[in-house]
């Protein structure tokens, strides 16, 4: 398939699906692979093709939202965040916690992927001197809505170059060398990471949380409309001064937002009752 026709293709089908095109345009020979893939599967000779065939099956459109799911990730991608949550946000709320004598810290990572993300916040809980988040109980709800992916991510085994943004020592305690450059993390850094399946448009879990991650998916892919609920939805599910963390190049929708961002780490922001 040329990448002309792929997309034509996109730029047609995501509006009606919930999605933005700009979101995909650099990730989007991901999809168009897939896409391809699929048009093999069904015997269709090309994009047009598969349109009339969207027109006339409707339960297709189910699958080609499937197809449009961005699985790039990495252990402790953008490493400013990773610092900023390391030697600020998580000792934070580990003073939190302590002071009103409640030891359990609630995380939810949404939209997971094959685990990187959930699995760096244990790496940093695990490895922090800070006395405070030592003593917490850390609970990590992770969730994204490819089974399969999660799959990946309970199986806890990763390719060296997930890894090339850890410091190298961290890296060395955290996994286990398996063969060729297959990495397996340690069991007490998968020990307190649950991990569920759900599609952040139609189901979440109920919080709340001190600390959620939502990274390159809600304010990445979707229209702004649903943007705008999801961000509420999140919103409700936060703890009064908890932190909320998104994508290096994403912005929240909403101008009225209830959320102040940090000011050296802009991608991490805090919920404040105005």
């Amino acid at each position: 398939m040329r990448d002309a026709d792929c997309i034509a293709f996109l730029q047609w089908a995501l509006p009606k699906m919930g999605f933005r095109w700009p979101g995909f345009r650099k990730v989007r020979g991901q999809v168009c692979k897939r896409v391809g893939r699929r048009l093999k599967e069904l015997g269709l000779a090309d994009t047009q093709a598969y349109r009339e065939y969207l027109s006339s099956q409707p339960d297709e459109w189910a699958i080609l939202d499937g197809l449009c799911r961005i699985t790039i990730s990495r252990f402790f991608r953008d490493r400013k965040v990773y610092e900023t949550l390391g030697d600020e946000v998580l000792p934070e709320l580990g003073r939190q916690r302590a002071s009103a004598g409640e030891p359990v810290l609630d995380i939810w990572s949404a939209g997971c992927g094959a685990g990187e993300e959930p699995y760096s916040i244990s790496i940093l809980c695990h490895h922090s001197d800070d006395p405070d988040l030592q003593r917490a109980e850390v609970r990590v709800l992770a969730t994204d809505s490819d089974e399969h992916q999660l799959d990946r991510a309970r199986a806890a085994i990763y390719p060296l170059g997930c890894t090339k943004d850890m410091p190298a020592e961290i890296r060395d305690s955290a996994f286990e060398k398996l063969h060729q450059d297959q990495l397996l993390l340690r069991e007490p850094l998968r020990r307190d990471i649950e991990f569920a399946c759900q599609d952040l448009r139609q189901e979440m879990p109920d919080g709340p949380f001190h600390l959620i991650l939502c990274r390159n998916v809600a304010f990445t892919y979707f229209v702004e409309e649903t943007q705008r609920e999801l961000l509420a939805a999140l919103n409700q599910r936060l703890l009064p001064g908890g932190y909320l963390v998104i994508g290096a190049h994403e912005k929240l929708p909403s101008e009225r937002s209830p959320f102040d961002p940090l000011p050296h780490c802009t991608s991490i922001v805090r919920r404040v009752d105005r």
